[in-house]
């Protein structure tokens, strides 16, 4: 006669299945959430604070913050806004830094592309030690080769030029721009890439009908790291442009701030006016912008 274990009766498993974690655990569980949240709101406020007294800053006088540079305004004076934007001659300095992002932005992504698809797919000979050399650009930091880039660059006559503030960061921002691109693409399936190639594709095909509308979160993602990083970038356009006709809106926050140290109030504005446009780019394209983060980082 075959006899069953008393476990296996219903009402033992059913035992098991409602079985409960030990209370403590419970609330080790939910003490280690709460430090979590905590750590996380501590580094939130850490960010929003100075942004936050930089807005109140700038809604206040200038007798107001040399009283109390932390305080509710008394009077919100919207006129630092224009104050700001005409002292620092912000038109001028947003029509440059738009010229720089038309120049540089689509020419990085393009370049990039190329150079990720031939080092994720084609895999010619040496591309592990083009890769290599790529890597070594995060590395060298600019103070190296900001004097020998300045004399190249007054010898060509690309000083006080926007181009030349342009063709800087193409090169720059490419060793960055590539290994986010590469590790995107060697994500991708290649059963796609197969089958346009069986049914005759060039590589070029490949890449411009297949690789890159798949990589449109991606580039998005790109677009934004590199459009941040030309608007607030500061030390080569410092080097190469002296012209005040060719001023970007960093150059023209340092003049102003040089020029009119006593006025905190427009000052303040100053900065909040600087900031707007890459926190609002950020804010319309942060959904594609998580998503491309989160595909690029799944292979190096």
């Amino acid at each position: 006669m075959l006899h069953l274990p008393p476990a296996t009766g219903l009402g033992s498993i059913m035992g098991v299945a409602t079985r409960r974690p030990p209370h403590g655990h419970g609330l080790l569980s939910a003490a280690s959430a709460q430090l979590k949240h905590l750590v996380l709101l501590v580094l939130v406020a850490s960010v929003l604070l100075p942004i936050v007294v930089l807005f109140l800053n700038s809604l206040r006088s200038f007798p107001d913050i040399m009283q109390s540079p932390i305080a509710w305004p008394t009077t919100f004076n919207w006129e630092n806004y224009p104050g700001a934007w005409n002292t620092a001659d912000f038109t001028l300095a947003f029509r440059n830094n738009l010229i720089i992002l038309a120049l540089t932005v689509p020419v990085v992504c393009a370049i990039a592309s190329f150079s990720a698809y031939a080092l994720a797919r084609l895999r010619p000979p040496g591309s592990d030690v083009i890769t290599t050399y790529y890597l070594l650009g995060f590395t060298i930091p600019a103070q190296l080769y900001i004097v020998p880039l300045f004399i190249i660059w007054v010898n060509l006559n690309l000083t006080n030029n926007l181009l030349g503030v342009a063709i800087v960061y193409w090169a720059i921002f490419q060793p960055f721009s590539i290994f986010l691109l590469r590790a995107y693409y060697l994500g991708l399936p290649l059963e796609l890439e197969d089958a346009a190639r069986v049914d005759g594709c060039s590589e070029l095909r490949v890449l411009t009908a297949i690789v890159v509308p798949l990589s449109a979160p991606i580039l998005t993602t790109l677009a934004v790291i590199i459009s941040v990083w030309t608007w607030n970038e500061f030390l080569h356009v410092t080097m190469l442009i002296s012209t005040p006709d060719l001023r970007t809106v960093t150059l023209s926050f340092v003049a102003f701030t040089a020029e009119f140290e006593t006025d905190f109030a427009e000052q303040s504005a100053a900065g909040i006016l600087t900031a707007i446009p890459v926190v609002a780019l950020f804010l319309a394209l942060q959904r594609r912008f998580i998503q491309g983060i989160a595909h690029g980082g799944l292979r190096l």
